[in-house]
């Protein structure tokens, strides 16, 4: 392999296996490495990955803080189609990965580099997420995989690999970790280890940014949230950038225990797996976006995109971000959002996020119509030949089959 890839830009954590990986791409390939660390909000310190790549002896390394262009360009977008891939999962992780891939090419191209690398194991989604977007944006690039490659199969190989090549491992880190995990602005993900049993229920320790239900407050909570062309812009009448909007609804739902979710899911290569996640803000979102859209959005607009959503939600799960059938449906799900715009007010307890409240200056609800009380809009004779009409087909078939 050596001599094969001259310089390569690698999506670096800092932690123990994609330092690994960064020694072992040094050694196997005998190339150049540039390490990327993507800031998207995961809440850690990233300047201790910048000083390990440079301890390592890695001479261009990218530290980006991609915040608010991850939910402005990433999350928002997914948000104004309401996905949920399986009906539950907001796609915290998914998403993720188009931008972090994007940005790892775009800084390939801006070094002069013919390959990029990422620490993704072979049995995930996350390797074929990263890798089709390599492929879509720099179709000649080479892609370099370790876990499909290299023999350190195991926490116990990558430990030993790190010290007899000195790279420092924090001591806490020594011992089997309970469960993995992975985070970002819009959620955290734990899996493995004592998650991998579908039957035993998480510990509470398996949770960092929501309290448990039981333990939220007893004294409910309310949230307004401002929408314009389906995107939320302020809460509490405070107008707020994409990251910053996020950060202060993930705070209110982790206050109140709200968007855990324990779930088996359907991974794209093919086996199930169990997932812990917690989505605080994105439920609260989630939630407020259906309730300003039940208000501003025609009913065939509206049965359409529900329609059109697993269908998107999938495509963003396995990783087609960046193809013609996503961008298409994206234009289609964008021109809905023209008129959602407005406000919505939650009631937070206990683990909900309860619409209760929502209004629009450019509402189709009309009280004139709907109203129980006496009207002068609506004729209530005008329904008789509706439901005769639309039962002619039922009564037909009832008699043909009679005679």
């Amino acid at each position: 392999m050596s001599g094969s890839v001259k310089k390569v830009v690698l999506a670096y954590s800092g932690g123990l296996d994609t330092s690994v990986i960064l020694r072992w791409l040094q050694e196997t390939y005998r190339c150049e490495v540039v390490t990327f660390t993507a800031d998207i909000g995961q809440g850690e310190e990233l300047e201790p990955a910048r000083k390990k790549a440079e301890m390592m002896g890695v001479k261009e390394i990218f530290v980006d803080d991609l915040r608010e262009e991850f939910v402005r360009d990433f999350v928002f977008p997914v948000f104004r189609a309401n996905a949920l891939y399986e009906g539950q999962y907001l796609l915290g992780t998914a998403i993720a990965r188009p931008l972090i891939a994007k940005r790892q090419i775009e800084i390939a191209e801006a070094v002069g580099a013919d390959a990029v690398a990422h620490g993704a194991t072979g049995k995930g989604n996350d390797q074929v997420r990263f890798e089709l977007a390599y492929y879509a944006l720099k179709p000649d690039i080479k892609v370099i995989a370790p876990w499909r490659e290299w023999d350190l199969g195991s926490r116990t190989k990558l430990i030993a690999y790190a010290e007899r090549h000195q790279i420092p491992i924090p001591r806490d880190r020594r011992g089997e970790a309970p469960f993995s995990t992975d985070a970002n602005l819009l959620h955290i993900s734990a899996e493995g280890k004592v998650l991998e049993d579908p039957w035993s229920e998480p510990e509470e320790l398996v949770y960092s940014r929501t309290v448990a239900p039981e333990a939220a407050p007893d004294q409910s909570e309310y949230v307004e949230i401002e929408f314009k062309r389906g995107d939320p812009v302020a809460v509490n009448g405070v107008a707020l950038s994409p990251a910053s909007l996020l950060a202060r609804v993930n705070e209110l739902g982790g206050k109140h225990g709200i968007g855990r979710l324990d779930l088996v899911e359907n991974r794209f290569v093919g086996m199930k797996s169990r997932g812990v996640y917690e989505t605080p803000g994105g439920t609260i979102l989630h939630a407020a976006h259906r309730g300003i859209e039940s208000i501003t959005l025609d009913r065939g607009a509206a049965h359409l995109k529900d329609e059109l959503m697993p269908r998107y939600a999938e495509l963003i799960y396995y990783g087609f971000w960046f193809t013609p059938e996503r961008e298409m449906l994206q234009a289609l799900i964008d021109k809905s959002q023209e008129n959602v715009e407005g406000t919505v007010r939650l009631k937070l307890y206990k683990g909900l996020a309860h619409v209760v409240g929502r209004k629009s200056s450019k509402s189709l609800y009309s009280l004139a119509h709907v109203t129980f009380e006496a009207d002068e809009v609506y004729n209530q004779r005008d329904a008789e030949g509706f439901i005769k009409l639309n039962a002619l087909r039922l009564r037909l078939a009832k008699a043909l089959r009679k005679s």
